[in-house]
């Protein structure tokens, strides 16, 4: 038995650089042929922000009313799917007409259109849309970055991760920032591996107590605080890195077992202390000491056990960039106080003996 086609009659042109098709057509039909290619992290495929269900519910709500309208959806015919549609031009007419064949997979990507086709697959609203012809995933992603680069609401983290998959093995020396957060969740010997949220689909079960873009930030407060030598290499930077956080899970076991409680894994936590890693890599290198977990734990447990992390404690209320440096600036106070109050003791102590 053949299978069903459909024909809908178009415009072919170009939208900036690239060769797109344009038409009209029923919601219910743009969902039955689209799909949104949304990211799963767990197998690092796709790319789309995860399904918002009360935003396409709004726009639901909204394109009901009478008067209402949007811009055109934008979609893209899968080269993977071109033995499933063709596009032609009628020389009577001099229209495009896009033939697709009816199959229980979708052929067209939502490049721009996810939550405003989210619950409409019932309706009978009319679209107008636009369909770029035979874009790779990777160029889908591009064109993806480069509307939503700066739309309102969406998720930054879904963005660098993105970026971070278009660059690929040139990430380090481009963006070092963005890399280093990637290595924290991706290489399995790190604290962080898959806890960071990308902005994709979430593993079910997975503990998710800091955002891509937190931990990006928070790389770049490490290395300017840390001095490190520019030729250092970038395997014995990620080295650091982990060295440091699983020190952290060693001195504070119950703040990183109980991550709501506590804030070392929230913003300010991880800005402040991925600060705090940078000042003992720069005491390290000065005295030529290796950066290792021994090291790490050494330091910190001269101190940070003695510090309230959790919510209530007097990092309580501090945000944003400003609080990060405020919290910082108490925890390396607490530490010189503790530090000098240890020594005092230390030299009372001999001086009684």
């Amino acid at each position: 038995m053949e299978s069903a086609e459909i024909q809908i009659s178009g415009l072919l042109g170009r939208c900036g650089g690239r060769d797109v098709f344009t038409s009209f057509a029923a919601a219910s039909l743009l969902a039955e042929l689209s799909f949104a290619d949304t990211f799963d992290e767990a197998s690092g495929t796709g790319y789309q922000r995860r399904f918002n269900r009360q935003h396409s519910l709004e726009f639901k709500k909204y394109i009901q009313r009478p008067g209402s309208s949007t811009i055109p959806l934008t979609f893209n015919l899968r080269p993977e799917h071109s033995d499933r549609w063709s596009l032609s031009r009628d020389k009577s007419s001099g229209l495009a007409i896009l033939r697709i064949c009816l199959a229980d997979t979708p052929i067209m990507s939502q490049v721009d259109c996810q939550h405003r086709l989210g619950y409409m697959a019932g309706s009978d609203i009319e679209f107008a849309f636009m369909a770029f012809i035979g874009l790779s995933v990777a160029e889908e992603m591009e064109i993806f970055r480069d509307i939503n680069g700066k739309a309102k609401g969406l998720n930054s983290s879904l963005l660098d991760s993105t970026e971070a998959r278009l660059t690929g093995d040139q990430l380090s020396a481009v963006k070092p920032e963005l890399y280093y957060a990637m290595q924290l969740n991706e290489n399995p010997l790190s604290v962080w591996y898959r806890k960071l949220d990308l902005g994709g689909e979430v593993t079910v079960g997975t503990k998710r107590i800091a955002s891509l873009r937190t931990m990006q930030q928070a790389v770049k407060r490490f290395f300017h605080e840390a001095e490190i030598d520019k030729s250092t290499h970038h395997e014995v930077i990620t080295e650091i890195l982990i060295n440091f956080w699983k020190a952290i899970t060693y001195v504070l076991p119950e703040a990183w077992e109980n991550p709501r409680k506590h804030l070392i894994t929230k913003g300010i936590g991880v800005y402040c202390l991925m600060s705090l890693a940078g000042d003992l890599v720069k005491e390290a290198l000065q005295c030529n000491r290796r950066c290792d977990l021994d090291y790490f734990i050494g330091t910190l447990s001269d101190f940070m056990h003695k510090l309230d992390w959790t919510n209530q404690g007097p990092l309580m209320g501090y945000g944003g960039v400003k609080g990060a440096d405020a919290a910082l600036d108490l925890v390396r106070h607490a530490r010189n106080q503790i530090i000098s109050s240890s020594k005092n003791y230390a030299e009372q102590a001999d001086s009684v003996n």
